[in-house]
């Protein structure tokens, strides 16, 4: 005997709609699984029992991906209406569904943090399981990617402080080499410049004092004559001396003598005088 047609409406017993719901719940989410398989088809199965409590379905648990197919197709869809108000109706259907979208992200990221594991199954903890694995591998290789990195540019930097120390230690010495060869070359041109001084003390010192110039002749001195004249009787009469005689002739002073020369005369004029 075969099951009797089941009436469709709500089943006022709560334990029977609990357990109905669990059956119905299992057998949806196998036959989701099998025309996934069986047709290679994305399913997308969410359900929420009357307590909120979440079960949901995802063909390689991938809901993401498929919801984001599912918005941009919807969007698509929007587009070629165009229309205003299918526009605002579509929002109203889409709105329960972001709203439903929204709270399984929340949930996950609930999940992800250790928090709200209690409605997981065992399979739903082995995959959060391995998806926190396979982020904690990966957080890892970039962690010791940026370490390694890090690393290198610190050796690079060491390497090129290590150059410029040494070079400017290099350049260092060379200058105090400069400096002490100038150093010493003033030492030695003092040492020089005061040994010449000393040397040169000493040479004048013990120099005898150089002979003096010798004296031009001495040109003898002749005896100063004045010019003669004739007197009126005829008489020459040698301009000497100055008598009081002749002073007194005519109340008149007698003549200047000519100034004396040392002028040496000829010797026929010294044989006229005689």
């Amino acid at each position: 005997m075969g099951r009797g047609k089941v009436q469709m409406k709500r089943i006022e017993n709560k334990i029977s709609r609990q357990v109905t719901f669990s059956k119905r719940r299992s057998g949806l989410l196998k036959k989701a699984h099998e025309i996934s398989v069986l047709c290679d088809a994305e399913v997308a199965v969410i359900v929420f029992s009357t307590v909120g409590k979440l079960f949901e379905y995802s063909t390689d648990f991938s809901m993401m991906r498929i919801l984001d197919r599912y918005d941009q197709y919807s969007y698509a869809e929007r587009q070629r209406t165009g229309a205003d108000s299918e526009s605002q109706e579509n929002w109203l259907v889409e709105y329960p569904k972001l709203a439903a979208r929204i709270e399984v992200l929340q949930r996950k990221l609930r999940n992800l943090v250790g928090e709200d594991l209690d409605p997981l199954s065992l399979k739903e903890l082995q995959d959060l399981e391995q998806q926190l694995d396979t982020a904690l591998k990966r957080i890892r290789t970039r962690k010791n990617q940026l370490v390694h990195e890090s690393i290198s540019e610190m050796d690079k930097k060491q390497r090129a402080l290590r150059e410029l120390n040494k070079s400017l230690a290099k350049k260092v010495k060379e200058n105090k080499t400069i400096l002490e060869e100038e150093h010493d070359q003033v030492q030695v041109v003092g040492q020089q410049q005061t040994n010449q001084g000393r040397h040169n003390s000493t040479t004048l010192m013990l120099m005898p004092p150089p002979p003096l110039p010798p004296q031009p002749p001495s040109t003898p001195t002749l005896p100063t004559f004045r010019t003669t004249r004739k007197s009126c009787s005829g008489g020459v009469q040698a301009r000497g001396a100055v008598d009081d005689n002749d002073s007194d002739k005519g109340g008149r002073p007698p003549p200047r003598p000519a100034a004396a020369t040392n002028t040496r005369m000829p010797l026929w004029m010294l044989s006229s005088f005689e």
